[in-house]
Order: structure tokens, then sequence, then C-alpha cells
């Protein structure tokens, strides 16, 4: 029941009592007397329930406000009324928080929320079995002061959160943890700690593999070959049918040679990031000596390659993984470019980034296929690569030569046009070379 009352009706009610006592009053020949009196009883009315009021405000442990009649009562009930709402929101609400740690509990990943700070604000158990972060103990620390690795410094220092950080669980070295932070509302930040063990295991369970199948056929493979080029340098002249059966051995053993080689680049360049100091690279020998490789494997086709580079810009980086990044791109131009055709090298500063660009006139890639193009086997055409004698092995090979030295890779090209590849590196990678 809604209850209203206006200040106009206020003022008539004390108007009228105290009209009253004025009559009364006038009545028995003490007209003020009266008033006063009838004045300081409803003072005395009203501060009696202030009184109680206050004292149930403050003192009492009982929901339901004193009783009354009268405008006080009207008060009671109003107030009544706004608690009720009051413990209807109030439970309502812890509900929805009952249910938003239920499900924060049943996530099998750590969860942190943080504030823009990075301090601690809630967490769930599995936050303390795999971060020994501990709620509610931990609240308002740091995060980065509980978490003390040099992997997670430089990773909040470069706030670049789209990828994720990987570390060792503080609480167990054997649990490998996959890290990752984002927006949580507008003032907070949410912290996600996966356990990502079972994944790393398979990953070097399958390095190993490669590695060491990829090691295992060297040898048969080696044996296979020198027993084909004896047999084609005896004395004995053989039959044209042997001839062209034991030309398709050699080929196919070359083929498989050069699969295996790059079998075992891939395995060393996914584990060569461990361990692996990195040196300023002059880059302009290591092309300048690439371009001539190049004109030498390019008397068939006779390609147009031509060149720019830099002469004062290196980098800091792994030698041996860019010199195998660099030459994947330029034998990918040779071996797809038709004869004659025109290949562009270029070293250069664009902005504040050093590129590396290879860009050729061949026959160019269709839009769906660009984003495959890293993934190891992946072929656009199967029949032109086994004539080329591509493995679908080169690019993913730059991909994770690129992850290493914090670079990336562009592809442009259109269909009839030609293809341009670009490794972008990392400013802070630059390195200014002495001058010659």
């Amino acid at each position: 029941m809604h209850f209203r009352i206006s200040v106009r009706s206020l003022l008539i009610r004390l108007l009228g009592w105290l009209l009253l006592s004025a009559v009364i009053g006038y009545i028995f020949g003490h007209l003020w007397a009266f008033v006063a009196l009838t004045s300081i009883g409803m003072l005395m009315w009203h501060y009696r329930h202030l009184h109680q009021l206050m004292m149930w405000l403050w003192q009492s442990k009982s929901i339901s406000p004193p009783e009354s009649k009268g405008i006080w009562g009207h008060i009671y009930n109003g107030l009544y009324r706004q608690i009720k709402r009051h413990r209807q929101k109030l439970k309502s609400l812890n509900d929805k928080i009952r249910q938003f740690r239920d499900g924060a509990e049943a996530l099998p990943d750590a969860a942190l929320v943080l504030s823009n700070e990075l301090t601690i604000l809630w967490g769930n158990k599995k936050a303390q079995k795999l971060l020994g972060v501990r709620w509610p103990g931990d609240v308002g620390q740091r995060i980065d002061n509980l978490i003390r690795f040099p992997e997670f410094t430089q990773y909040l220092e470069e706030a670049n959160f789209d990828s994720p950080c990987h570390i060792l669980s503080p609480t167990n070295p054997e649990i490998h943890l996959e890290l990752r932070l984002m927006a949580y509302g507008s003032e907070q930040v949410l912290f996600l700690a996966r356990d990502v063990s079972k994944i790393y295991r398979l990953e070097e369970m399958r390095r190993e593999f490669v590695a060491n199948v990829s090691h295992e056929l060297k040898t048969p493979l080696t044996v296979v070959r020198g027993y084909v080029e004896m047999i084609q340098t005896t004395e004995h002249g053989l039959d044209p049918h042997w001839q062209k059966a034991f030309s398709t051995i050699e080929s196919q053993v070359t083929r498989m040679d050069r699969l295996v080689e790059q079998l075992l680049i891939l395995s060393r360049t996914e584990i060569s990031d461990h361990g692996v100091e990195k040196q300023c690279v002059d880059v302009p020998a290591l092309l300048t000596n690439l371009v001539d490789d190049a004109k030498w494997l390019n008397q068939d086709k006779q390609h147009n390659i031509t060149f720019d580079i830099d002469p004062n810009i290196g980098i800091f980086g792994i030698e041996s993984e860019l010199k195998s990044a660099y030459a994947n791109l330029v034998s990918n131009a040779i071996a797809y470019t038709p004869e004659h055709g025109n290949i562009h090298i270029s070293w250069q500063k664009n902005g504040n980034k050093m590129e590396y660009s290879v860009k050729d006139d061949g026959p160019g890639i269709k839009p769906e296929h660009i984003n495959r193009l890293t993934e190891r086997f992946y072929r656009i055409d199967k029949s032109r690569s086994r004539d080329t004698g591509g493995s679908g092995l080169g690019l993913a090979i730059v991909k994770h030569v690129l992850n290493h030295h914090n670079a990336e890779l562009v592809i442009n090209s259109e269909v009839g046009k030609g293809s341009e590849f670009i490794i972008c590196f990392d400013p802070k990678s630059m390195q200014v070379l002495p001058v010659k």
C-alpha cells in the first residue's frame, strides 16, 4: 500500500490542532496558555517517536520498526518497506556473487581479479595451487611481487597482452603455465593461468620424434645414394631402361634427402631459442653472399635478380637462423617464378622498422591460401611442388625464426602479378654497423 502526503496537508493538520487548542483556550479564558501547552505536547510526541526511531536504528536488532499511529506510523511502515526491498536486493546480489564464485571455482584455470594497478582483489582456489596466491590473505599485493619471473616482468612492461606468457609454476617447477591478462569491466583486469604441461610434453615428444626420425633416415639415404652413384659410374654402360630407372631413384633420393634436411633444420629452429646467445648479425654481408649463391643456382631459369641493400644496418639475433629464413624466401621465389622472370631482394629501413623483402612477378597466390602458408607441409599446388622439389616446410622454418627474433611476416600477393614476402623486424633489434 502506498501512502502519500504533501506539505499542504501537514500544515493543515498542524493549524487544525493549534486552532482547536485556541478555541478551547478562548472558551476557558486562557487562549495562549492552551496554544502553548498543545505545541509543547506535539513537540514531546514527535521527540518521543524520534527517540524510538534512533533507538531502533542504532541499538535494536529487530527488523520490524516500532509501532505507531498517524504520521509516524506511515514513516515506520515506509522504512520497513525500504528495508525489505533492500534485503531482497542484497539477497539477489549475494546469490549472483555465489554463482560467480561457484563458476570461478569450477574453472580448470587459476583466476585472479586485479585492479588497474595490478593489485589482487580476488582469486579462486586454483590460483593458490598453481600460482601460490592466497585469497584473501594476499589481497592488496601486486601480482608481480608474488610471481617473480623475468619473462612475466617483461610481459607486464611491454603490455602487449594479445599473446600469452609462458612460465613455470612457482609452486611446482614441473608444471608449465600459460598466462593471459584481459580487461575485466572498466577498472579491473582478469588474470588467467592455464596448466599446459600436457601440451608442452606432447610438443616436446613431437619435436624429439621428428628430430630422431630425421636423423635416423640420413644413414639409409646416404647408403642408397652411394650405391646408386656407384652403379651409375660403373665402367660397363647400362641399358637406357636401367639408366632412366637409376636416374629416377637418384632424383627421389635427393628429394627425400632435402626433406629430411629441412625437418632437421625445423627441429633445431624450434628448440634453439633456449640457450643460444644472440649477437650482432652483419645482414648486408650475409645478403651479399646469399645473392651470389642465388645467381649461381639460377643458371637454368635465368631470372633477373636485383637487390637494394642498406650497408649500415644489422640485426641483433642468431645468424644461422636468419640466414635460413632469408635463403628460404629467395629459393621460393626462384622455384616458383617462371623463366626470365624478375626477383628483387631488398633490405631497407621503413619508418622505424627494418624490412627484408623478396618480390617476384610469378603466378601469385590466391587470398584463401595466404594465411596457411606457414603451416607445416601446406602447399598450394601439390603437383607443382613435386616438380619444383618443394616440401612445404620452408615458410614454417621462417615462422619459427621470426618468433625467436620478435619479427613478423607480411605477404602481399596478387594472382597473375606476383608476390612479395616482407619480414618486419622490431626497432629494438636494429644494430648500426661500423663503417667499413
